[in-house]
C-alpha cells in the first residue's frame, strides 16, 4: 500500500480489516454492509450506492452510474466478490473514472482467499 495516498490506505485497510474477520465466500451485498460499518468506525467518509453522474462531452446523461462506495467525496470504491477478477471489471472502473472525471478508483475483491485492490488513476488533463 501506498501511504503517500491516505485516503486510498485507509480504504484499503478497512477493506483488509473486514477480509481478516470475514474471510471469502459471501455474497458482495454483505461485504458492501459490513463496509460501510468498518468506515464508519474508521471515521472514513462515505456515501453507499449514490447515483454518479455520467458527463459525455460536457453534457450531463439522464442515465447515471450507481457507485458501490464515494468515500472522500472522490474515490470510488467498488466492491466485488468474485474468485477471480478480469478486465470486465478493470474496464467497468476505468469507465466509471472516465466518465464522471474522478480520479482516483479502487477495486476491492472479497472472493478469494487473500484480498485483491486495486487502485486506478484517470486524469482528464491533457499535457501541452
Amino acid at each position: 500500500m501506498d501511504k503517500k495516498d491516505p485516503k486510498t490506505f485507509a480504504i484499503i485497510g478497512a477493506a483488509m480489516e473486514l477480509h481478516q474477520i470475514m474471510g471469502c465466500g459471501f455474497l458482495e451485498a454483505v461485504y458492501q454492509e459490513a463496509l460501510s460499518l468498518e468506515f464508519e468506525l474508521r471515521h472514513i467518509p462515505f456515501q453507499r450506492e449514490i447515483g454518479l453522474p455520467i458527463i459525455y462531452k460536457g453534457k450531463r446523461l439522464d442515465t447515471s452510474y450507481r457507485a458501490d462506495f464515494l468515500c472522500y467525496g472522490s474515490v470510488i470504491v467498488e466492491v466485488k466478490a468474485l474468485t477471480q477478477i478480469s478486465g470486465t471489471e478493470e474496464s467497468q472502473i476505468i469507465n466509471y473514472l472516465k466518465a464522471t472525471k474522478l480520479e482516483i478508483g479502487l477495486l476491492v475483491n472479497f472472493g478469494t482467499q487473500s484480498l485483491q485492490y486495486k487502485r486506478y488513476i484517470f486524469s482528464s488533463k491533457k499535457s501541452v
